[in-house]
C-alpha cells in the first residue's frame, strides 16, 4: 500500500441554521491510524463524508498527499470507503463484491481474479470466495468489506463505524484483527467511533469532537492522562471532578485550592490564569486508600456510601465529608483490583482517600 498523509484545512458545513462543522482542522499522518470520536451529532460522519467526497463543505479544503481533492469527484479521488452496514451487494459472491470496484476502473478480468484473491488472502477468507453475503456471519461479512475497500490499493482507507453491528465479544475480537491488518500493510486510516474504548485501542490518535468542532487531538494515552477541558475529561472513560481554583503554576505542575480541601499541586495544558475557577479531574483508578498522614497525597476524608462488584474490579463509592469537594455535590468513585488482599470495608465505614498530584488534571 502506497499510504499518504490527509490535510484537513478549515472545513466548515452548515445545514440550514444547525452548524454540523467549525473550521476543523486536522493533520493525519502517513500511516497512521487516527479516529474521530465524539457523541451522535457532534459531526465526526460528517467529517468523514467530506473527505470521502459525498459531502460538500461550505468552506475549507482536504489534501491527499500533494493532491486537492475538495471538489473531486467521490470515484476519483482513489480513496477506500467501509460503511457501518458494509454495503455488500447481496446477489454477487465474495469475490465478485471484492471485484466489483476494479470492475468498475475497467481492470481485466484476470487481473480482477488476482487482486481479488490476493484480498481475500490478506482479510483471512480462504475458502469463502465463493459464498454469498447471507453464507458469511458478521464479522466475515466486515471483512469482505475491508477487502474490497482495499482491493484497488488505495492511499487512505475511510472507516464509518464499521464494527458497530457486531456483539461485544465479535467487536473486541474485530478490533484486534484490524489493528493487526493496518499495521501489516501500514495504510492511513481514518476511522469513525463513538466507543471510546474501540478509540483507545486502535488509534495511534484521536481527535475528540463535539459540536462540530475538535475539542482535544493528541494520543490515546495522553488524552485520557491530560485531558485539555471538562468535556474531555468526561466524555472519555470515568472521572472525578473536584471544584478547584488556579493559583498559579510553577512550569511543569500548577498550585490549586480544593473546595473544601485545602490547597495541592496539579497538572495542566494549558496553564490556567491565576484565579480560574474549574475541576480537578482523577480518574477512579487513580484515586487510593490513604492511611495515616501520606505525604505524597492530597487527602479528603469521607464516608463509604456504596459498593459495586465488576468481576476483576471493585468499585468504592465515597461521600466527601465535604460535599463541595466533589462535582455538582456528588460522590467520589475509587476503584481497585479484585484481589485476594484487597481491604474489607463495608457501607458507613469512614474513609481517607487521595491522589497523586501528578495524577490529577486542572479542566475547565
Amino acid at each position: 500500500m502506497n499510504a499518504l498523509d490527509i490535510r484537513i484545512r478549515n472545513i466548515s458545513k452548515q445545514y440550514g441554521s444547525a452548524t454540523a462543522l467549525d473550521n476543523v482542522s486536522l493533520d493525519v499522518e502517513q500511516g497512521e491510524f487516527v479516529t474521530l470520536l465524539g457523541p451522535s451529532g457532534s459531526g465526526k460522519t460528517t467529517l468523514l463524508m467530506v473527505v470521502a467526497g459525498f459531502t460538500t463543505p461550505d468552506a475549507g479544503s482536504i489534501s491527499v498527499g500533494m493532491q486537492n481533492i475538495t471538489r473531486m469527484s467521490p470515484y476519483r479521488r482513489g480513496i477506500g470507503v467501509v460503511f457501518q452496514n458494509y454495503a455488500l451487494f447481496p446477489h454477487m459472491s465474495v469475490r465478485e463484491n471484492i471485484e466489483f470496484p476494479l470492475r468498475m476502473r475497467h481492470v481485466p478480468r484476470a487481473t480482477r481474479r488476482r487482486l481479488a484473491d490476493h484480498s481475500i488472502g490478506v482479510v483471512r477468507l480462504e475458502g469463502m470466495a465463493d459464498r454469498t453475503p447471507a453464507q458469511l456471519s458478521g464479522g466475515q461479512k466486515q471483512r469482505v468489506a475491508l477487502a474490497r475497500a482495499m482491493v484497488f490499493n488505495p492511499p487512505v482507507l475511510l472507516m464509518d463505524e464499521p464494527l458497530s453491528a457486531l456483539d461485544k465479544k465479535l467487536r473486541e475480537h474485530m478490533q484486534l484483527e484490524l489493528k493487526d491488518l493496518q499495521n501489516r500493510l501500514g495504510i492511513t486510516v481514518l476511522y469513525v467511533t463513538h466507543d471510546q474504548q474501540e478509540a483507545l485501542t486502535l488509534s495511534s490518535r484521536i481527535a475528540i469532537i463535539n459540536q462540530g468542532r475538535v475539542e482535544q487531538f493528541d494520543r490515546s494515552a495522553h488524552i485520557y492522562d491530560m485531558p485539555s477541558n471538562r468535556f474531555v475529561a468526561e466524555f472519555i472513560g470515568e472521572t472525578n471532578l473536584f471544584p478547584s481554583q488556579a493559583l498559579q503554576s510553577n512550569g511543569r505542575l500548577m498550585a490549586a485550592r480544593i473546595a473544601g480541601g485545602g490547597e495541592t499541586t496539579a497538572r495542566a495544558c494549558p496553564f490556567p490564569q491565576p484565579g480560574q475557577k474549574g475541576y480537578l479531574s482523577v480518574r477512579p483508578e487513580k484515586i487510593a486508600l490513604v492511611n495515616g498522614n501520606a505525604a505524597e497525597f492530597c487527602t479528603l476524608k469521607g464516608r463509604l456510601e456504596n459498593i459495586i462488584h465488576q468481576g476483576d474490579t471493585i468499585k468504592y463509592y465515597i461521600r466527601p465529608d465535604d460535599v463541595g469537594s466533589a462535582a455538582d455535590k456528588g460522590l467520589v468513585v475509587l476503584k481497585m483490583h479484585n484481589r485476594s488482599d484487597t481491604p474489607i470495608m463495608r457501607t458507613g465505614d469512614p474513609i481517607d482517600f487521595g491522589w497523586r498530584p501528578t495524577d490529577a488534571t486542572f479542566v475547565v
